[in-house]
């Protein structure tokens, strides 16, 4: 009884280069069903801008005593671990990989003040802060670690292929390019004249966020639907806002960027050197996606044999958060297990 009881009320603390670990609580916080195959730990670790980035650390049960290959999971863009990222990394943990879905900088439970802000650089940085945490985990082999980026961070990740050469394989899913979103708008509608009063409205808004000292939410999800809406709104508010996939942390689901977040993605692409990237690259899209120009764009600029564009017939952009139907787990399997060697 004593042991059971310390089982269940002891927590320990693993220091591994400034990060910690903890058991994971019994009580679920997912949007998923628990695995029954995996064993699961929250984790805290920082980027090099000091931030401390919180994530769920996924491991096989009965972990197997020879060193893994390694993956993380980050997005979409606006949700958090315990959404699409969180059921991404269970379901490789149960093919045998160590994963870590984690909450990008100023979000979820990760640090950062302001809350709610997204930066082209600091959420490239936290992949890569991803990376240095699974690298120095005993069993974790520092040569295979691959990451997943879902929708907003699918660009992040191909970003970080590009600037990180420890990453040997990187798998995006119904990405988009938040650079290109944020300064041409949706499907390249916003032209220059447009985008220069755009920046003077967000310019003029950072001068009564400082004057008042807070700092101006941006438009979001609403609340209730009017009909009206097109069919991409109408999915993403049937994962954010139901019980499909709303969760209290979530920006999508019960918050919004703060207005000014998206000045810095309209002058810095982060697709930029995406052409570099030598490690092996699979993109996911729905073949239904509103979004899916970004992933065929992007695609184009890849370089290399070790590249793959999948379009998932009959799936739509919100199916690759958690469609187990849709979402090619063997295929991501075999890609991983090909180019993490």
């Amino acid at each position: 009884m004593f042991k059971k009881m310390l089982l269940f009320y002891f927590t320990f603390l693993l220091f591994l280069g400034g990060t910690t670990m903890t058991i994971a609580k019994d009580n679920w916080d997912k949007v998923f069903t628990k695995s029954d195959k995996v064993e699961i730990k929250k984790v805290t670790f920082k980027n090099r801008y000091g931030i401390t980035l919180a994530g769920d650390l996924y491991t096989p049960k009965n972990l197997p005593k020879t060193i893994l290959g390694a993956i993380a999971v980050s997005g979409p863009f606006g949700a958090v671990k315990e959404q699409a990222s969180g059921l991404y990394a269970q379901k490789m943990a149960e093919r045998g990989f160590v994963t870590l879905a984690f909450d990008p900088s100023y979000t979820g439970e990760s640090s950062g003040e302001p809350r709610h802000v997204a930066s082209p650089d600091i959420n490239t940085e936290d992949f890569s802060a991803a990376v240095d945490f699974l690298s120095n985990l005993p069993y974790v082999d520092s040569e295979k670690i691959g990451i997943i980026g879902i929708c907003g961070f699918g660009g992040m990740g191909l970003n970080a292929a590009a600037m990180d050469t420890r990453i040997k394989a990187t798998v995006t899913s119904t990405m988009y390019d938040m650079s290109r979103v944020n300064a041409n708008g949706y499907f390249d509608s916003m032209d220059e004249k447009a985008r220069y009063e755009l920046r003077k409205t967000l310019n003029n808004q950072r001068t009564e966020d400082f004057k008042n000292g807070t700092f101006a939410p941006g438009s979001g999800l609403p609340e209730k639907l009017t009909g009206e809406e097109p069919q991409f709104v109408k999915d993403y508010w049937d994962y954010y806002k139901t019980k499909r996939g709303f969760h209290k942390r979530s920006i999508n689901s019960n918050n919004n960027w703060n207005m000014t977040s998206s000045l810095s993605f309209m002058t810095m692409p982060i697709l930029a050197y995406s052409s570099e990237i030598q490690s092996a690259a699979l993109m996911l899209h729905g073949e239904n996606a509103h979004s899916k120009y970004f992933s065929e764009d992007a695609f184009k600029k890849l370089k290399g044999e070790n590249k793959e564009l999948l379009i998932i017939k009959d799936a739509n952009h919100t199916d690759l958060y958690d469609n187990l139907e849709k979402i090619p787990f063997d295929k991501i399997t075999e890609f991983f297990n090909n180019n993490l060697k």
